[in-house]
């Protein structure tokens, strides 16, 4: 009788990259929000125009590096990208690469219209299918209080991002519903979710060290809702003053969070999640200068954009850094 052969286990297909958090797309939405806020500036207050260029092919490279990493972290190991998905807090920033492809067609429309539209096609799309599974999901499970974190803001008011680049991609007048429809699910959202997870940081137990940094996120929906809603009226009326003004006192409340984040905090790549809400602050504060015009409004301006561009350039320097000496694992821990 023959001796039965036992077949050695195959050992598992490893896993490249697996650590790559998708939070890291924040970075690309920061560098690209800073991109187009320096463009802007070049035009309403004179800044130098080799900035926004600069800045326009360092957010490019970030997204073709991200977009390519992701990628192969999807190819190599899809269990891990589920993984991360279901978890209750990193799920919501799914978001971020969703929204990376809806601002970095606004870099691309000169150069090449027809990628820059394909590209803010799976946006918008992926954007969209994304905010329904959230809300139905929150619908279905009853959510704890404690629960609530400002990376809600992202997978649903991220809608407010969709109208942005349709100018810029000359589909602004044929896909105006479209604009409205990415507004009024923006705003319809924003204000529920902005309620509960400031409710949760009033009655809660603070956040933990880690989410910390997302506290800046608060800051989007009034920064991003004034672009959404400028782009997609064509005028600055009282609604998207009111939505600038709340933004600027919102900024000026979570400011003293931002300066003590970096005492009390190991730097990680999750940092990048002041990022996009910064560049947003400077655009629409930019936005709105060129509209009103005068010392205050172009000094408010000037000075967002200023601390925006110091914040964005320090992630940029530390994540770099930290690439250069292998320690990307150990900074998206």
């Amino acid at each position: 009788m023959d001796t039965p052969v036992k077949l050695a286990a195959t050992p598992a297909a490893p896993t490249i990259l697996a650590y790559l958090p998708v939070a890291l797309f924040g970075s690309v939405m920061g560098l690209t929000g800073l991109a187009l806020a320096w463009r802007l500036a070049h035009a309403t207050l004179g800044l130098p125009a080799w900035v926004g260029a600069a800045l326009t092919i360092i957010a490019l490279a970030a997204f073709a590096a991200m977009t390519t990493a992701y990628l192969i972290k999807l190819v190599t190991g899809p269990a891990a990208v589920l993984a991360e998905f279901a978890h209750p807090v990193a799920g919501k920033l799914f978001g971020t690469p969703m929204i990376s492809l809806l601002l970095v067609p606004m870099l691309l429309a000169d150069v090449n219209l027809s990628l820059a539209r394909a590209l803010w096609v799976l946006g918008a799309a992926g954007m969209t299918l994304l905010a329904w599974y959230v809300v139905t999901g929150w619908l279905r499970t009853p959510q704890a209080p404690a629960a609530a974190s400002p990376v809600w803001i992202v997978p649903v008011v991220g809608m407010l991002d969709v109208p942005l680049a349709l100018p810029a991609l000359q589909w602004a007048p044929p896909l105006h519903g479209v604009m409205v429809f990415g507004l009024a699910v923006g705003l319809a959202f924003a204000v529920p979710i902005w309620t509960l997870v400031f409710a949760r940081l009033l009655f809660q137990e603070p956040l933990p060290a880690g989410q910390q940094p997302a506290l800046m996120l608060l800051v989007a929906p009034f920064g991003v809702g004034f672009s959404s809603y400028v782009t997609t009226t064509g005028t600055v009326d009282g609604f998207a003053a009111g939505l600038y003004m709340a933004m600027l006192f919102v900024l000026a409340v979570l400011l003293p969070h931002l300066r003590h984040l970096g005492r009390c905090n190991t730097f990680k790549v999750s940092w990048w999640a002041v990022s996009f809400p910064l560049a947003a602050s400077a655009l629409a504060a930019l936005r709105y200068a060129g509209h009103a015009g005068g010392v205050v409004a172009n000094g408010i301006a000037a000075a967002v954009l200023a601390l925006a561009t110091a914040v964005i350039a320090g992630l940029l320097w530390r994540t770099v850094q930290g690439i250069a000496a292998g320690e990307l694992r150990a900074l998206s821990s």
